[in-house]
């Protein structure tokens, strides 16, 4: 990529159009500079993407292929994006504020979903249901037809590619609304469509508001299924929006999640998995370390490690970090890195104590400082609200009981963590947690291959694994009387 593009399209029906909301100006979060623009969609742009999906999954030439043909063309989507790590990468980072390393990650991270779920293609399968000798019972598994995705910001790569991957694998067409934060790299999934030979109408991939394509789109009657990462606000209006229509919803929301660290835990692991739970993708991340429950014979010695971790990651520019380390980079806007460094301020108000950052860089860019709190109310805001940034808050418990309590203590339920040396403890401690996925001495622990989704408010539904995959089919039962006639 020698040169960025000014103008960037969207992709609908095997086309590169531009939108009916004109153009939309998209930011460097390292300079707060224009970076390029995108082609905005509409409402029309929205029926025109829907109706080219509908067409082509009513023409059956997804769910005419063989399986195995199918998952090669949806593995070919990810050797083609990987391809091009670099230069998909560098345009992440420029677009997102990640550095990158991370971004390199992130587009090698998209293409094993499509890895993945095109290996997965050909596997699923029916079942036979014995019903006596006169009669013969089966089942099969059948795409729903238009998967509607709306995209987060977070990781627009590896976001986007679990749900086309899962939904192309499985015979549906997608129509995906890109984040209008950092849209520009999602364009490659159009390219990635046309060198793979999908057919038309199969992927389309559009930037839209909200309020009017991402609203078009879930409310359109014409869409079989919807799959939405995001905020719980917005996900509660998506699952309003797909009601009247009885359309099957897939959420998955925020995230407060807690590592429950006890007094036998390994500080060196604990604090590995702290930089990556927490410093990733500057705190933006669903499921990231938030809270540190820790047992007060060793929660000083946390804090104090905790802080001189911070203290030392470099914070600038993701362009300027190349190489994976102790580094960090901007924040995805101005907007969302000041209600971060605001829930700072408010929680140093009320009395939580900030052993690390808590403050905004004194330079161009959406940058904060790597945070970490101490003495946070797990009833006050701070304990309770997703931050979405770099900010780690310490909780201290006596008990086990306090602990668990502690950690189930918010309306989300997306993932929890466990640290012990104990495996009794941490086997009863993940049976008590309540969360979706359960990481035991590493954060982020698992992969592509195992599920994801939350309890309470983080939404429903699985991301990721083989239990993704249903999300895309509905089963139909065949039942046959024999020897009538």
């Amino acid at each position: 990529m020698s040169e960025l593009e000014s103008t960037w399209r969207n992709f609908v029906d095997d086309q590169w159009i531009d939108g009916g909301g004109g153009r939309l100006s998209v930011e460097d979060p390292a300079t707060g500079k224009p970076l390029a623009e995108q082609a905005l969609a509409d409402a029309g742009d929205v029926e025109r993407a829907v109706a080219a999906a509908k067409r082509c999954h009513e023409s059956g030439v997804l769910t005419a292929m063989r399986p195995v043909e199918r998952g090669r063309m949806v593995r070919a989507m990810g050797d083609w994006l990987l391809a091009r790590q670099d230069e998909i990468a560098r345009l992440l980072t420029l677009e997102a504020g990640k550095p990158l390393w991370e971004a390199r990650g992130e587009v090698a991270g998209a293409a094993r979903y499509f890895e993945y779920y095109g290996n997965q293609a050909e596997t699923l399968e029916g079942r036979s249901i014995p019903l006596g000798e006169r009669y013969m019972d089966f089942t099969v598994q059948e795409p729903y037809g238009v998967s509607a995705q709306i995209i987060p910001w977070n990781f627009p790569l590896e976001v986007a590619a679990r749900s086309i991957a899962a939904g192309l694998a499985t015979g549906n067409a997608c129509v995906v609304k890109t984040p209008e934060l950092d849209p520009l790299s999602s364009g490659y999934f159009g390219k990635a469509a046309q060198a793979a030979g999908v057919p038309a109408g199969a992927v389309n991939v559009l930037c839209g508001h909200g309020h009017e394509a991402g609203a078009a789109l879930a409310a359109h009657p014409d869409i079989d299924q919807m799959v939405f990462t995001g905020s719980v606000d917005t996900g509660v209006k998506i699952a309003k929006a797909v009601a009247p229509n009885v359309v099957p919803c897939v959420l998955e929301l925020g995230g407060k999640s807690a590592a429950v660290v006890y007094g036998d835990a390994d500080l060196d692991n604990l604090l590995a998995s702290i930089r990556r739970g927490i410093f990733t993708n500057a705190g933006q991340v669903c499921s990231a370390l938030s809270r540190a429950v820790v047992h007060e014979s060793i929660h000083d010695e946390v804090v104090e490690r905790a802080a001189d971790l911070a203290k030392s990651l470099s914070v600038g520019p993701g362009i300027e970090r190349d190489e994976a380390g102790f580094n960090m980079g901007a924040m995805i806007s101005e907007g969302q890195r000041d209600r971060a460094e605001g829930l700072c301020q408010r929680a140093e108000r009320d009395g939580a104590r900030a052993v690390a950052g808590g403050r905004k860089l004194n330079r161009d860019g959406w940058f904060l400082e790597p945070t970490v709190f101490d003495r946070v109310d797990p009833a006050g805001e701070l304990g309770q609200t997703e931050v979405f940034g770099p900010v780690l808050s310490v909780m201290k418990f006596s008990s086990d009981e306090e602990a668990i309590e502690i950690a189930n203590g918010t309306q989300y339920g997306l993932v929890g963590g466990v640290f012990t040396a104990d495996v009794e403890r941490a086997m009863d401690a993940a049976r008590r947690l309540r969360a979706g996925q359960i990481f035991v001495n590493e954060w982020f622990a698992g992969g592509v291959e195992t599920p994801f989704g939350g309890y309470g408010k983080s939404g429903y539904g699985r991301e990721k694994g083989r239990e993704a995959l249903m999300n895309y089919v509905q089963t139909k039962n065949v039942a046959i009387r024999l020897g009538v006639g």
